[in-house]
């Protein structure tokens, strides 16, 4: 039997206890890494230099996308997939950038000379694939250029709004990522928004760790943020007198709905379905807390996934295709991430674990891709995050500088946000688990539980 501890009013085991009080200020802790983080730091994967195409993104001659410019080529920098190549100053150099604005609205021609770019020496800079940003009229014209090649890849245009203009920054990202679409042929994370909590409230934030606002009620305690994987919509928990209450809130505005069924226990850590019809959540009550299920689309159907009888069940997240629930249970004794079916059957031990050796763990978040599980164990008496093999079962240790907790994947499944107080206090950071490259994303402090959106659709208002 679990300790119990008093919380709000409400009487619940340890295990919950634990995961709500996530929600508190914490302490400051003494620093552990005072190394220059500028541009990021690795660490504990071994990364070979040189097997990443080279970009540069050309200067321009209109002033006015100057902002964008240096958008695209933060985001391209932080999407970990090319070395990005500073350009040294020298005429020819200004002048490839001047060719290549008074080139924008004709068609894309191969050959350097034709195109108005120099490309051998551009190949000489190292550079496989040159980004450049130019205005046609009031329409902002990427062209994607393949160095090899000699000619232009690719070309997208759009209008943007104005500098000023709430959804500017978003435009201008998913510019980046039509980028990594030319280039790479994959799709990229530069337009995409992180939930996080600080301070008792909900706020959302970009990728690259700007445009912090404001999300939930100003009024009451929040937690517990996820997306729908529209990326149109986010859930969260408010505490209403000792009760936790569920609400669905549309990206762009702030009005949000309860959740119907929820409010009248404590119920959190709510998890969209893939599909955005059913929201799973934690409810504890008196006897204990369980994980249960209700249509959001129908407003109906509570439905019971699991019978604790002596142990917790919570924090339930969906695989990508919403056949299966990895979640956490104390059934072990500490608590240990469990996965089952999406209708509550086949409760089995997901993440191996040593009793007696191997400590609590937390937190767990499905990748995109289906192949991984991360998660946060206690190890030593710090949390450490870890990376389930969905296939093998293996688990392997991703964090071991400082306490690192609740991890939340990029849409990529390459990159991971997470709570870490490697630098002194509990603050965002993002990982590449490619290349071990670490970087903060809020550098104040009292962050936690982030969550990652799926790319946001160009419907969807940033501005909430």
């Amino acid at each position: 039997m679990t300790p119990v501890r008093r919380l709000d009013g409400w009487t619940v085991r340890g295990c919950v206890a634990a995961a709500l009080l996530t929600f508190y200020p914490s302490s400051r802790l003494v620093a552990q890494d005072t190394s220059a983080i500028d541009r990021g730091v690795r660490i504990g994967i071994i990364y070979r230099p040189g097997v990443r195409p080279g970009l540069v993104v050309l200067p321009g001659t209109t002033p006015a996308l100057d902002s964008a410019r240096a958008i695209i080529a933060r985001d391209l920098d932080y999407s970990d997939r090319f070395e990005l190549i500073t350009l040294p100053g020298g005429d020819s150099i200004r002048f490839s950038g001047a060719a290549l604005s008074s080139r924008v609205g004709r068609p894309p021609t191969g050959g350097g000379a034709a195109a108005g770019l120099n490309y051998p020496l551009y190949q000489a800079l190292g550079a496989d694939f040159a980004v450049g940003v130019a205005l046609a009229g009031d329409t902002t014209v990427l062209a994607v250029h393949d160095i090899t090649a000699g000619g232009v890849r690719r070309e997208f245009r759009a209008v943007l709004p104005a500098l000023k203009d709430p959804g500017f920054r978003m435009a201008v990202h998913r510019l980046a990522d039509h980028v990594l679409e030319a280039t790479l042929g994959t799709g990229g994370i530069a337009a995409t928004r992180i939930l996080f909590v600080m301070d008792g409230k909900v706020y959302v934030i970009d990728q690259d760790g700007t445009d912090r606002q404001l999300v939930s009620s100003s009024d009451h305690q929040a937690m517990s943020p996820a997306w729908a994987q529209d990326g149109r919509r986010f859930a969260y928990m408010e505490f209403w007198a000792g009760h936790g209450q569920l609400f669905i809130q549309p990206l762009g505005s702030g009005k949000r709905q309860p959740v119907v069924t929820t409010g009248q226990a404590l119920d959190f850590t709510p998890a969209f379905s893939p599909d955005g019809k059913t929201l799973a959540f934690s409810r504890a009550t008196e006897e204990g807390t369980d994980i249960y299920t209700v249509n959001v689309k129908d407003n109906c159907c509570l439905q019971r996934l699991t019978v604790g009888r002596f142990s917790d069940n919570l924090s339930p997240t969906y695989s990508p295709d919403g056949q299966r629930v990895a979640f956490v249970s104390t059934r072990p004794g500490l608590p240990q991430i469990y996965v089952m079916a999406a209708d509550g059957t086949d409760q089995q031990l997901f993440a191996p674990f040593d009793y007696g050796v191997t400590g609590s763990s937390n937190a767990p978040d499905w990748s995109p891709d289906g192949q991984s599980v991360a998660f946060h164990r206690d190890v030593g008496g710090t949390l450490q995050v870890f990376v389930l093999d969905v296939r093998t079962r293996a688990v392997r240790q991703l964090t071991s500088l400082g306490r690192n907790e609740d991890p939340t994947w990029a849409p990529d499944s390459r990159h991971l946000a997470f709570v870490s107080d490697r630098s002194g206090y509990r603050q965002l950071w993002i990982i590449d688990l490619e290349t071990g490259r670490i970087r903060p994303l809020l550098q104040q402090s009292g962050a936690r539980l982030p969550a990652w959106s799926p790319r946001i659709p160009e419907t969807a208002s940033s501005t909430p």
